[in-house]
């Protein structure tokens, strides 16, 4: 989502050049984004305060001469490596009492910029917004090379068009569709032509399982796992559709403008929906909904469970 960002800066001022620090798991999607010259590794994960690492990390950068730092999380600990490195001006919104840390401190207005995506894009305008601003779509570019190669390696053919299904979540089951759903809906699509690349990581490997089992066919393919996330974004760029629960991958397969289904439960689609005019949202909007739980605090998790394979069927056609 932060692409919109970049994007909006360098319309602003072309020829700008964006350098994005940001988890090591993160630079192959930073790598398929034109307008970022060079993603840093922050070294630190979630939690970690490690004040030696930001100072160190925070003087190396100094020595670029950067003019300005956008710090997109909300945390205290975000804004220590751009003060640290002396940066002359530290945009953000106040958020953890920031005040000093960033000397170009914003209000968030929630009702005004509902959406994650225009919080980003606002931090980036000056003056700031106070209604939701323009802004342009994300667009990964794959390397078409590498899904070449990642279509021998794994022993892929598009001879049939492939429809890649992201069954996993990593916040929880509640943000999970069924497997039995996910299998209903390959066996259509393999009805029709199609077949079924599951792409994901390890912690995927066996809802990839279940649903390949499930489905009972050679045109199923579970690839969680043995993919790195470059190698996901341009198996993705091959596909013709893509069902997606609100993950990750959701985002990347809408920024690269797949067709898809984008499958909601726990989570809100007005506050992080598929940046696509290709992707159809569907969420039922359950009284229940959205609770942003981990599990269904009410046991049943319909707000997903209800979702029926030929719903999602139809969001495709």
């Amino acid at each position: 989502m932060a692409q919109s960002l970049f994007m909006t800066l360098q319309a602003q001022h072309p020829g700008l050049q964006i350098d994005v620090l940001a988890p090591q798991w993160s630079l192959p999607i930073l790598q398929r984004m034109p307008q970022v010259r060079r993603g840093i590794t922050m070294p630190l994960g979630h939690g970690q305060l490690d004040l030696r690492t930001r100072w160190r990390l925070g003087r190396e950068l100094a020595s670029h001469g950067y003019d300005q730092a956008i710090v997109l999380p909300g945390s205290l600990k975000s804004a220590l490596v751009p003060w640290f490195a002396g940066i002359p001006v530290r945009t953000g919104f106040t958020g953890e009492m920031r005040f000093g840390l960033l000397n170009d401190r914003r209000c968030l207005d929630k009702q005004a910029l509902p959406m994650t995506v225009q919080r980003f894009v606002a931090l980036g305008l000056s003056p700031h917004p106070k209604q939701a601003p323009d802004m342009a779509s994300p667009q990964l570019v794959a390397n078409a090379d590498n899904a070449v190669r990642q279509l021998a390696r794994l022993g892929l053919s598009t001879e049939r068009p492939a429809a890649a299904f992201m069954p996993g979540a990593e916040y929880g089951p509640a943000k999970q569709w069924p497997a039995q759903h996910f299998a209903q809906l390959a066996k259509d699509l393999i009805a029709r032509g199609q077949q079924v690349w599951i792409l994901g990581s390890a912690k995927d490997r066996a809802v990839g399982e279940t649903i390949a089992q499930s489905a009972a066919s050679p045109h199923v393919h579970n690839l969680c796992g043995q993919t790195e996330l470059g190698d996901v974004v341009d198996l993705l760029s091959l596909c013709t559709a893509a069902v997606s629960n609100d993950s990750g991958l959701m985002h990347v397969a809408a920024a690269l403008g797949k067709p898809m289904a984008a499958l909601y439960g726990s989570s809100d689609p007005q506050h992080t929906p598929p940046l696509s005019p290709q992707a159809r949202v569907i969420y039922l909007g359950l009284d229940c909904s959205p609770c942003f739980e981990r599990q269904c605090p009410l046991g049943h998790t319909r707000c997903l469970n209800d979702i029926q394979p030929e719903q999602v069927l139809q969001g495709l056609s």
